[in-house]
């Protein structure tokens, strides 16, 4: 089955302002898929959408044969996890080890299970270390770990990563890299680096005006000069695509 399917969605902001435009999506399960686009684009927007957060001025979202709609909320939050560009926004407990429990605990789990299941999560991020920290003492690329390990917590099918590399230094990203090409779920990848989503995500969409322009091989896509130009996407300076990892 699909892990997510979305059909013709439309969506506009209380100002009047439209962020989406008849956008069609699909993505399978296990598969690592990169949005790219301008700012304003409708990426996050999109994101919100896949979790409910944003409810459709039309059209629609399944996450795995399931509606995104009112009475389904509580199973589509624990199915598609959302990381923040922000991992403060996740991040609110005195210690690392309560923020990745709280999900689960709100679900119902407790005593050995709980503990197990926030252990796993820390060690899947390779934070173990981190779990009676305060998380305003976590270094950026530690605090990004933290948050992805509070979504891990509650065994999602489908991770939604919003600018997973931003304000990271060159270790954190290598680290963020390494924690999440074994992850097996689904990955959908927001972000402006290209590299990265080069490295992580086979398969690539564009969007620009709240619609998906483009879809396709990331490789192709970021060959194709004309087409980042239009999209004011541009790849870092110096960097060769020809040398690059996966060519």
């Amino acid at each position: 089955m699909t892990a997510v399917v979305v059909a013709g969605l439309e969506f506009a902001y209380p100002d009047g302002r439209v962020a989406l435009e008849g956008v069609d999506l699909s993505v399978e399960p296990g598969e690592r898929l990169a949005i790219l686009g301008p700012n304003g684009s409708g990426k996050t927007t999109l994101a919100l959408h896949l979790n409910g957060i944003h409810e459709p001025r039309s059209g629609s979202v399944t996450i795995g044969g399931l509606s995104v709609e009112e009475a389904n909320l509580r199973e589509i939050r624990r199915r598609v996890g959302l990381v923040f560009q922000d991992s403060n926004d996740q991040l609110f407990m005195p210690t690392v080890g309560e923020d990745v429990a709280f999900g689960p605990a709100n679900l119902g789990l407790d005593g050995d299970d709980l503990e197990r299941r926030v252990a796993d999560a820390l060690d899947a991020v390779g934070g173990s270390e981190l779990a009676a920290r305060p998380s305003h003492h976590l270094s950026g690329g530690e605090r990004r770990r933290a948050a992805l390990a509070t979504v891990l917590a509650m065994e999602p099918d489908v991770l939604v990563f919003d600018e997973p590399s931003s304000d990271l230094d060159g270790a954190g990203r290598r680290e963020l890299v390494a924690t999440l090409i074994p992850l097996p779920m689904t990955q959908i990848i927001i972000t402006h680096d290209l590299p990265l989503a080069l490295e992580l995500c086979p398969r690539a969409v564009i969007m620009r005006g709240g619609r998906v322009v483009a879809d396709g091989s990331t490789r192709d896509l970021l060959l194709n000069r004309a087409l980042l130009e239009e999209n004011r996407l541009e790849l870092p300076f110096g960097f060769r695509l020809e040398t690059s990892p996966g060519s």
